[in-house]
């Protein structure tokens, strides 16, 4: 390989970096149980990039192709907890004060929508999860999990049947308490 080359891979490699470092950790975070352990998920999705550098595509396909990255890596790391921990430590303790906790991590609805979702077999809230909250074309998902469009399309309206009968058989939907006594509001004379 020329000297060319080797630049042309560095800079396209930098610009997929740039490009998509958020967008991986946001994947990540809705996957993981610490937010820790998202900045690891990426962190190892960027190494096998680089270490691919050479087989990564340099077209739009290329944000399809870290999904399936980081989707194998976050297999691997549900895995490997411990492994995890070990290579991670040194990114956690610079990177966790860079992540902002999200704060509708306490909004029941959203606890609701989670607890609904992991009641999901994993290919419905994975499909789920990559065209709601990644934004991908059924085709797209189909590409990233590996599997063909029309499987994507069948399981992406199952899997939201499913979730709205989860979330609606929610047994304490959030809202007000009813056994909390109140006190009558007096009526104003005129």
């Amino acid at each position: 390989m020329d000297v060319t080359s080797a630049t042309e891979h560095e800079d396209h490699f930098r610009r997929v970096y740039a490009d998509g470092f958020e967008p991986l950790l946001a994947y990540a975070l809705r996957r993981v149980e610490h937010p820790e352990d998202a900045a690891d998920v990426v962190a190892e999705t960027f190494l096998v990039a680089w270490r691919r550098r050479h087989e990564m595509p340099t077209d739009a396909e290329t944000r399809l192709w870290l999904y399936g990255v980081a989707r194998r890596v976050l297999a691997n790391h549900h895995r490997s907890g411990r492994r995890r921990q070990r290579l991670g430590e040194r990114l956690r303790q610079g990177i966790t004060a860079a992540i902002a906790a999200d704060p509708g991590s306490e909004v029941p609805e959203r606890l609701t929508v989670r607890a609904a979702l992991a009641r999901l077999c994993e290919l419905d809230r994975e499909v789920l999860m990559l065209t709601v909250w990644e934004g991908l074309e059924p085709r797209e998902a189909a590409a990233v999990l590996r599997v063909s469009p029309a499987v994507v399309r069948t399981r992406l309206s199952r899997a939201r049947a499913r979730l709205r009968d989860l979330v609606r058989d929610d047994p304490d939907p959030p809202g007000h308490v009813l056994d909390v006594l109140t006190a009558p509001t007096p009526k104003e004379d005129r």
